[in-house]
């Protein structure tokens, strides 16, 4: 918008669309689909550009919201969304992605055949790292003159390679998660074994997943910080280890600190460069429980 643009942001959460408002950024308190595109374009606000990152993997109305982008794109205009990469989950273990707040894991070849059913098509592809891996697509209308790039075809083609329409990668994918259940619990029963002193750092959503699947409680990890004062004096759910101030990592000293969003770790490693001062090490558990040089 400061370039002149015309802009308009779409967000169902009122307190964070009434603080877009308050930033200077035009936005409705609304869910993104087929009627309120139709309302927009009705009212001749059809977009040029559409951006959604990590958005579709939230959305429970596929098929809703997909129609909505094709009813409210320009017939040159060109959607980009974001979202985790289902083979990277796959190949690198990581199922403490999943959980409540993520309806679908989508590859590419899923999402060509959902945006497909409703006259799109994704035409470039980027491989990105974050989140553990996503893939950010661009979407035109099947008939605009935006060629298909030959990314396309490579991660499709890679997809493939790695079995993600049969049944065998699944169940290899089941049996590496077993396996990490393993790993982070000989780690911390060991450290334990040995009067090793053992926090977390974060309480990501992922945390929930691990800890609860593992059965990882308060004998084994007293404590975790996180930097969000909206989650210090909280619990994780359901294993209810209690969330604290990162001043905690200083006053508890422990030998080992087990970095939660695993993604962030060169991140967080930088952040916890001081507790290296006692020799405290630092250990990410997916894909398996690993100490840090």
């Amino acid at each position: 918008s400061n370039a002149g643009v015309p802009v308009l942001g779409i967000e169902p959460a009122r307190n964070i669309a009434a603080a877009a408002v308050a930033a200077g950024i035009p936005t409705r308190a609304a869910y993104f689909g087929a009627t309120l595109a139709g309302d927009l374009a009705a009212e001749g606000k059809r977009a040029d550009l559409i951006v959604a990152n990590n958005v579709l993997a939230h959305v429970p109305g596929l098929n809703d919201f997909v129609a909505g982008i094709g009813a409210l794109l320009e017939p040159l205009g060109v959607a980009t969304l974001e979202f985790p990469h289902l083979a990277q989950l796959i190949a690198n273990t990581e199922f403490d992605t999943i959980y409540h707040e993520h309806l679908s894991y989508f590859s590419l070849s899923t999402a060509q055949e959902i945006f497909a059913a409703h006259g799109l098509r994704i035409f470039d592809v980027e491989e990105l790292s974050t989140h553990g891996g996503s893939l950010r697509i661009y979407v035109a209308h099947a008939a605009s003159p935006h060629a298909d790039t030959a990314a396309v075809q490579r991660v499709v083609t890679a997809e493939r390679a790695a079995g993600l329409g049969s049944d065998v990668a699944y169940e290899q994918f089941a049996k590496r998660v077993a396996a990490v259940k393993r790993s982070l619990l000989t780690f911390l029963i060991d450290a334990a074994a040995h009067d090793k002193r053992v926090a977390g750092y974060g309480a990501p959503a992922k945390a929930t997943t691990l800890l609860n699947y593992c059965g990882v409680r308060r004998d084994l990890i007293e404590f975790t910080c996180d930097r969000n004062p909206l989650k210090q004096g909280k619990l994780i759910p359901g294993v209810h280890i209690p969330i604290r101030a990162p001043a905690a990592i200083e006053e508890y000293r422990p030998d080992y600190i087990l970095i939660f969003p695993w993604n962030l770790a060169a991140e967080i490693g930088e952040q916890l460069a001081p507790v290296h001062a006692w020799g405290a090490r630092l250990v990410v558990p997916i894909p398996q429980a690993a100490v840090l040089a």
